[in-house]
């Protein structure tokens, strides 16, 4: 083996290795670090992985052509080269819309990675060392009486296949990646598991040493990130609360709130509870042990990974089984059929909503681009008018689900009013942002769902404005996917003056949905990139104010 062309070689697999192994990783965290969900995309993405599954085949092709003065060789560095320049153009430095988070547990992945690979390059060299042996025996004269022509024959292959295997398995480390890096989350996953129940014990120390927190729980297939920062304003203006930030609404985001932010003095704790699985509603229970409970919708959410409708109803559920047991409340948003259905199975179900037979109802609803009226209707008979920011009336649901909750620990309707006026679009969820000149954009960016879609398109047509959507669809939709994104490019169709849609794959259902509804195909423009849709979107000309509607935005391994 010419040792200096097997360290460039390996100088150059392992570089592209390096950025190969960085561009799945982060594939990888986007996924949530489930193995079998990342299985999922690599199976969706199965183009991206064609060219190194042909490349680590085409070395054992090339393998008979070695003793040919080092043909083989040349070309497999060929080979890897033409990879390496691949990964080079996918290296880390590349803007993403959320970057590599270099975490602890990422940074372990990253070590036993690294061991994986390193045990690549040993065997290679240690190989490269027994290479002499095997070459000598090629050497051997033809005249030996000993030996036939098979035995040379067979020793010269030996000798091919032992000069080419240190550049083999250098190169395989390499190909090898998209597989080595779940392997390595799956080999971690025993530490991890110690690691998380060691922070989750600690967290519910903590909880334990607050006898007097009292604890909420919000779940939901939509609306309970907005249902816990309307709900934080209102309990503020009474109690001193904890709420868990953004959207930290899984056990171990959970967990580091209580162990981060959590004090003596806390009144409420209010906790996003998050589900993507059967069972991780009831997993979050066992943490944050909530006394009461809200359930702000159930629907086609995540139905990739639950599998069925009933399904999610039931995960969502959990919270109210949890709550039940302890003697608390759960409240449940009355105008959701699937959760109106289940409710009587619950006698401390507390409903609120638009519709008559629900708790707390709210009427008289008067919505306009400058925001939203309404009053709302106690189950003691009391009343009282609300005026708020929010635009539309989906909105009136989720903060009517807070004053209820708000108004059961003893805050009266009237002390509400203020609070109720005070609260602010939560970000990336149809918050209104004024660019100045003649765009304004509304921002609801954030997992996109059907229900969202139709509210987002209805607060969308309240502006006497060239009205514009941008969106890539929904996703995580399972079997629905195909037909809820053609319904919504109906909708958009009755509802836009013109509609760009930012992937090509991804967003052919609503094309179609857009030309079934006999809208004009020539104010539908298809971008590859929201950079390129929102170029595309200054580019218009018009008389009017540009509405600009931002519906959903994918996050990088879409």
């Amino acid at each position: 083996m010419n040792l200096v062309l097997w360290i460039i070689y390996a100088v150059i697999a392992l570089t592209a290795t390096v950025f190969l192994g960085l561009r799945e990783f982060h594939m990888l965290q986007l996924n949530g670090y489930k193995t079998p969900e990342h299985s999922r995309w690599m199976k969706k993405n199965a183009r991206r992985y064609i060219l190194p599954a042909v490349l680590f085949c085409a070395q054992f092709l090339l393998i008979p052509f070695q003793h040919k003065k080092g043909l083989a060789a040349t070309l497999i560095i060929v080979l890897c080269f033409f990879n390496a320049i691949i990964a080079l153009l996918n290296k880390p430095g590349k803007k993403f819309k959320k970057p590599l988070v270099y975490t602890a547990r990422m940074k372990r992945m990253i070590i036993t990675f690294g061991i994986l690979i390193a045990i690549f390059y040993v065997i290679a060299i240690l190989n490269g060392r027994s290479l002499a042996t095997v070459g000598s025996f090629s050497r051997i004269p033809k005249d030996t009486p000993t030996l036939t022509t098979k035995h040379f024959v067979h020793i010269a292959r030996a000798a091919w296949f032992a000069e080419a295997l240190p550049y083999i398995l250098a190169g395989s480390a390499l190909y090898l990646t998209p597989i080595l890096v779940p392997l390595s989350n799956l080999i971690n996953k025993p530490v991890e598991k110690a690691v998380q129940n060691w922070y989750i014990n600690d967290a519910k120390r903590i909880l334990s040493e607050c006898p007097t927190l009292h604890k909420v729980g919000i779940t939901g297939s939509y609306g309970k990130t907005s249902m816990k920062f309307y709900l934080d304003e209102l309990l503020n203006s009474q109690y001193n609360t904890l709420k868990t930030p953004e959207s930290f609404n899984t056990p171990m985001g959970v967990t580091i709130t209580i162990r981060r932010d959590l004090k003596p003095t806390h009144e409420y704790f209010i906790c996003e509870m998050g589900a993507r699985r059967v069972h991780e509603i009831k997993e979050l229970c066992g943490i944050a042990d909530p006394h009461d409970g809200i359930i702000t919708s159930v629907g086609p959410q995540h139905l990739e990974t639950f599998g069925s409708i009933d399904n999610v109803l039931n995960t969502k559920f959990e919270l109210a089984d949890h709550v039940k047991a302890k003697g608390g409340k759960i409240y449940l948003n009355g105008d959701n059929e699937l959760i109106r259905k289940k409710a009587p199975e619950y006698p401390n179900a507390v409903l609120y909503g638009l519709q008559e037979g629900n708790h707390y109802r709210a009427t008289d609803i008067s919505v306009s681009d400058r925001g939203t009226e309404f009053t709302v209707t106690a189950p003691n008979g009391e009343t009282q008018r609300f005026s708020m920011k929010l635009l539309g009336e989906h909105n009136v649901q989720n903060v009517l689900g807070a004053i209820a909750y708000a108004h059961g620990t003893g805050i009266s309707l009237e002390k509400l009013t203020l609070p109720v006026k005070r609260i602010a679009a939560v970000p990336h969820r149809l918050q209104l942002l004024d660019k100045g000149g003649n765009m304004t954009f509304i921002d609801d960016a954030y997992n996109s769902n059907p229900n969202g879609c139709r509210a987002a398109l209805n607060v969308l047509g309240l502006f006497d404005a060239c009205r514009i959507l941008v969106t890539p669809g929904m996703v995580e939709l399972g079997a629905k996917q195909e037909e809820l994104n053609f319904e919504f490019g109906q909708e958009a169709a009755k509802a836009c003056d013109h509609i760009v849609l930012v992937g090509k794959n991804q967003t052919v259902p609503i094309y179609n949905g857009i030309k079934d509804a006999g809208y004009d195909m020539n104010n539908v423009f298809v971008a590859d990139s929201l950079n390129e849709a929102l170029a595309h979107v200054n580019a218009y000309q018009t008389d009017k104010k540009k509405i600009v509607l931002l519906e959903n935005d994918l996050p990088d391994n879409y």
